[in-house]
């Protein structure tokens, strides 16, 4: 079971429409192209069509296995009194005394640039099932260690 998000979920259903209707006959084409040229043997254009044509079929088998077993997450039910998924954290560093802000999502849905990280990584599993007040102490796997003060829980 994978749990996701119903954005998460619609945005891998709309990659995996975009590669089986635009991106598959663009690979077939190529590949056709590619053999009309003659002696396979020695087409290079063929050659990497046909990869290209296995690592496209790859994705497309991935996200319909992902797809599959995912479960979205019904976010009414989300409890805010403590650290969970699709919970924002607000922190202050203690070393820096700089305030942070943090969504914890599905590993697929992670994106740093926007403060969305995976509930899998080592900070996310830290602050899980913490509550506003407490202090979160994480060990990175470089050895550094990190503590955090649990500001505000919010959806």
């Amino acid at each position: 079971m994978s749990y996701v998000t119903k954005e998460g979920l619609d945005k891998m259903k709309a990659e995996l429409e975009q590669l089986e209707t635009i991106e598959r006959p663009k690979v077939t084409q190529q590949i056709a192209e590619a053999r009309d040229k003659g002696d396979l043997s020695e087409n290079a254009e063929y050659d990497a069509a046909k990869e290209a044509q296995g690592l496209l079929e790859m994705r497309i088998s991935k996200l319909k296995d992902i797809i599959s077993v995912s479960k979205i997450i019904d976010e009414s039910q989300l409890d805010t009194s403590k650290v969970s998924i699709l919970t924002t954290v607000r922190l202050k560093n203690h070393a820096t005394k700089a305030e942070q802000k943090f969504t914890l999502v599905p590993d697929n849905e992670s994106d740093l640039k926007t403060g969305k990280i995976s509930v899998n990584t080592p900070i996310a599993k830290g602050l899980l099932g913490k509550a506003v007040g407490d202090v979160a102490e994480i060990t990175l796997p470089n050895g550094n260690k990190l503590t955090f003060d649990i500001l505000e829980i919010s959806l």
